[in-house]
């Protein structure tokens, strides 16, 4: 199929699903189905999402929804590694424009050695844990966890994982030329005007950088000197013109204010609110912040603020896990949310969102190994987002690990 008209981004979709009948087991609940996916299944699509996504042309926007299925898994091997495999081949396969093909492998540390999607047996005797997606020529992704590791020994896992996602994106490449689909399909999503890209940069990008190079912290006041510039533009029009040539307009406009900030950043060491690029944003921070929970505190950087507290609880409020192939209690909680408000958008909040999963994964991941071995409580640490200026998942491990200490989590 062909885009949407008026699409100007890759509406990609990417879904991971695991069925309970991979392991001849019954979905738990009344029902005894599969039902909304769990966090794992949602931080799963998230790990491939970020590898794919990168590689599909910018002027590419068709829909394209990526579904990974587990039909079928033993309970040793770990399949997680193994949907950004599945999802490459299928496009690889097809005749979508990709820039792939990719795979994602799984690189544990266990007793020194390096090991390659490790089982879920092995993967509890590791010290590092890392999950890397990459191309045949470059990394494109990591994410893990680990303790505190030389640098040298990090480089070394992900050498050692991209050597081994060498040979599945090799093996791809003769799937590719076995079923003939090397060629891809061709596409004309975007309709351009090359005249109209150069008048708009011309008349607007020594503005833009003006804006970008003038230090004003005020995050709206920017933004509308930013907008007057396009509008501005936009004048010399008339009503006709505009409804042909607007979107172009916003688009190569866009392009002009993005290379301005980025040229500012690059050639005068200068960031949009004046400071250098070895400088922080102003911070803030107070602990006991709310009276009622058993720890809690507020952490502001800049424009993003995170009120967070932590609750203490026993055996009895233990989160019990009941995946396919993962059935454990967990002690320690965190749960991030971001409203909507947070940055200035007027809309309801319906139930969590995958972004919200993730992130709370990711500061989730970043505080569970500072709670004590043996400790008695079950903790949750809930973070709410109340203004976001970038990097609210950071801001969230700062206010929970105040509020872990207020809450008395030595």
């Amino acid at each position: 199929k062909d885009a949407v008209p008026g699409t100007d981004f890759m509406p990609l979709q990417v879904e991971y699903k695991e069925k309970y009948s991979a392991f001849g087991r019954f979905p738990g609940g009344f029902t005894k189905r599969e039902g909304k996916a769990s966090d794992y299944e949602i931080l799963t699509c998230r790990l491939v999402d970020r590898a794919l996504r990168p590689l599909f042309p910018d002027n590419f926007h068709a829909e394209v929804y990526v579904n990974i299925v587990l039909f079928s898994a033993d309970g040793i091997d770990m399949p997680d590694a193994l949907a950004g495999l599945a999802a490459s081949a299928a496009l690889a396969v097809s005749d979508i424009p990709f820039g792939g093909p990719i795979s994602e492998v799984r690189v544990a540390r266990i007793d020194g050695q390096f090991v390659i999607n490790p089982t879920f047996e092995q993967l509890g005797k590791a010290d590092m844990d890392l999950m890397v997606a990459a191309t045949y020529d470059n990394i494109m992704m990591v994410e893990g966890e680990m303790q505190e590791v030389s640098e040298q020994d990090l480089l070394a896992a992900m050498k050692a994982a991209h050597e081994a996602i060498k040979v599945h994106c090799k093996a791809q490449m003769e799937l590719m030329e076995e079923v003939g689909s090397t060629v891809k399909r061709e596409y004309c999503h975007e309709e351009n005007d090359e005249d109209l890209r150069k008048a708009v940069r011309e008349a607007c990008y020594d503005k833009a950088y003006a804006i970008a190079a003038s230090g004003n912290r005020n995050k709206h006041e920017r933004q509308d000197a930013f907008d007057a510039i396009r509008d501005e533009f936009k004048t010399q029009y008339t009503e006709e013109e505009l409804e042909e040539k607007g979107a172009l307009i916003d688009r190569y406009y866009h392009d002009v204010e993005k290379e301005a900030m980025r040229r500012c950043i690059l050639d005068e060491g200068k960031r949009l609110d004046g400071r250098k690029t070895t400088e922080i944003r102003p911070i803030w921070c107070e602990v006991g912040y709310l009276p009622g929970p058993h720890g809690s505190a507020i952490f502001t950087r800049g424009e993003t603020q995170s009120l967070t507290s932590v609750t203490l609880g026993t055996k009895l409020d233990e989160k019990i896990v009941d995946d396919v192939l993962d059935q454990h209690r967990e002690r320690f909680l965190l749960h991030y949310n971001f409203p909507p408000y947070s940055t200035g958008e007027a809309k309801a909040q319906r139930g969590v969102g995958r972004r919200e999963i993730g992130h709370g994964h990711l500061a989730w991941r970043a505080l569970k190994g500072q709670i004590p071995a043996g400790y008695p409580y079950t903790v949750r640490v809930v973070s709410d987002i109340m203004e976001s200026n970038g990097s609210s998942s950071m801001a969230t491990v700062c206010a929970g690990t105040l509020a872990l200490m207020d809450a008395g989590v030595a």
